[in-house]
């Protein structure tokens, strides 16, 4: 089994949370909704998996249980992800502005 398609899509940061992955494994079953995070120290990124919250409870959606296929998706997701938000922020970088002065 593997990962066969991979989708991240930026978005505005909150709370950490700077995109959201799509993932296809072996072309028969899509898991999206996947958050990807800053991690707290600022060294790279972690991922969460969906919960629904309903009464005070918070139910999973879905996350991995077997440990080589948390392995493969994290793999696959923050390798994608992190060379996309890296040329992102290398983007950004380049736009120095533009400030006017009046003398």
């Amino acid at each position: 089994m593997q990962i066969t398609e991979v989708q991240i899509t930026p978005i505005k940061a909150t709370n950490g949370l700077v995109a959201l992955a799509s993932v296809v494994y072996d072309n028969t079953l899509f898991l999206g909704s996947i958050g990807i995070h800053t991690r707290i120290d600022g060294n790279g990124y972690r991922l969460t998996y969906p919960t629904k919250s309903s009464s005070n409870h918070n139910f999973n959606i879905y996350h991995p249980i077997n440990k080589s296929v948390a392995e493969a998706i994290e793999k696959a997701v923050l390798a994608k992800a992190e060379d996309l938000l890296s040329r992102q922020a290398e983007r950004s970088n380049d736009y120095a502005g533009h400030y006017h002065t009046h003398i």
